[in-house]
């Protein structure tokens, strides 16, 4: 089964290579979609796949690279969008 999910993720997440983390770590589990920076200082994931890979993704980005500090993760189920690769956007 797939699914898609829609993460918010609060603390100490930009200026410590949070994206690229994640756009690594995704590409490793094959899973598709799009991590970006908003104004308000979070990070904005979302992530479509395999149940299995998609709930493996959502543990890392709950954890975040090594200087991270999440202090709190909001999830959202989304419709699938069926995403070909994995992207890190700009705003």
């Amino acid at each position: 089964m797939k699914k898609s999910i829609r993460l918010y993720i609060e603390g100490t997440v930009q200026g410590v290579f949070f994206r690229n983390f994640i756009k690594e770590s995704a590409e490793k589990e094959d899973v598709h979609g799009f991590v970006r920076n908003l104004e308000d200082g979070r990070i904005e994931i979302f992530l479509e796949g395999d149940n299995e890979k998609v709930d493996r993704m959502i543990e890392i980005c709950k954890k975040g690279p090594r200087h991270s500090q999440i202090k709190n993760v909001v999830l959202k189920e989304e419709k699938f969008q069926d995403f070909k690769d994995f992207k890190v956007l700009h705003i």
